[in-house]
């Protein structure tokens, strides 16, 4: 399984060294509205599952990410 940290990556076209729990959505030109549906879609497949609206908004940060993947049973 990838790691979280690879998807958001490789979502994001960034380096790995770069991904960690403070990263957050528009703190980089690379993380905007059209790259965080790139994401989402990564993330569903890499975990197969389907998030619902409400966490897909709420997703905010690598951190926050990693609370709402565990509510999936999602374990990273």
């Amino acid at each position: 399984m990838m790691s979280l940290e690879q998807v958001f990556a490789n979502a994001l076209g960034i380096e790995l060294a770069t991904v960690n729990d403070a990263l957050a959505y528009n703190s980089i030109p690379q993380w905007d509205s059209v790259a965080h549906m790139g994401l989402i879609a990564q993330l569903e497949d890499a975990y197969g599952m389907l998030l619902d609206t409400d966490d897909i908004i709420d997703m905010s940060s690598v951190g926050k990410a990693r609370e709402i993947l565990a509510k999936y049973d999602v374990v990273l």
